[in-house]
């Protein structure tokens, strides 16, 4: 049960990520992935990257500079722009819905601006889904300069776009609709410089 716990990723470059298993019945036509993350990177690095056979960044969360987020959804993306804050963790959620192509992006509990991505598109089932590095291929394909270091904890997806109050609770970390990944649930692997550690602050 990772419930008070994080993984850290220790090395900068690194070619340490973190796979990840769920139970995945159908294409997606909606998600929502939430993330708590910690690093003092100023370069670009991917925190979620979902990859199917056909289209390697099916689902990525990117962090390309310290004021810029971007979704990806079959490979295009829409960008979510914040203030340059100090280091602290960041939680972010993002959302998704094939029949509006409407992107949400809520960042330490706050709703940006919404933007419109690839409506009508359906997210394939067969993922592979990595933590701390960006996919250039199924599984592989890995660019050190893309890869996290930090730590990174609460890690959701859920099979639909969560409504306003349940991205707020997502951010507290409150109770949460059951997920295709839970954070307390996880079945995970890790691979390279990457540890299990507890969590020092709630």
């Amino acid at each position: 049960d990772l419930s008070r716990k994080v993984f850290v990723f220790r090395k900068d470059p690194s070619d340490a990520f973190v796979v990840l298993r769920a139970k995945l019945e159908q294409p997606l036509q909606n998600f929502t992935v939430c993330l708590r993350s910690y690093s003092h990177l100023s370069r670009p690095y991917s925190l979620f990257s979902y990859a199917t056979k056909a289209q390697d960044n099916e689902i990525l969360l990117f962090k390309p500079k310290p004021e810029e987020f971007r979704l990806y959804v079959g490979g295009k993306h829409v960008a979510f722009h914040m203030p340059e804050g100090r280091w602290d963790w960041q939680h972010v959620c993002a959302s998704w819905e094939s029949a509006t192509g409407i992107a949400q992006f809520w960042f330490n509990g706050k709703p940006w601006p919404r933007k419109g991505l690839q409506k009508g598109y359906v997210v394939g089932a067969t993922a592979s889904i990595l933590l701390g590095q960006e996919q250039d291929g199924f599984g592989g394909g890995f660019d050190p300069y893309n890869s996290f270091c930090g730590e990174l904890a609460d890690v959701y997806l859920w099979d639909m776009a969560l409504s306003a109050e349940k991205m707020r609770a997502a951010h507290l970390a409150l109770r949460l609709p059951p997920a295709l990944l839970a954070w307390h649930s996880l079945t995970y692997e890790l691979r390279g410089d990457v540890a299990v550690q507890a969590r020092l602050r709630e």
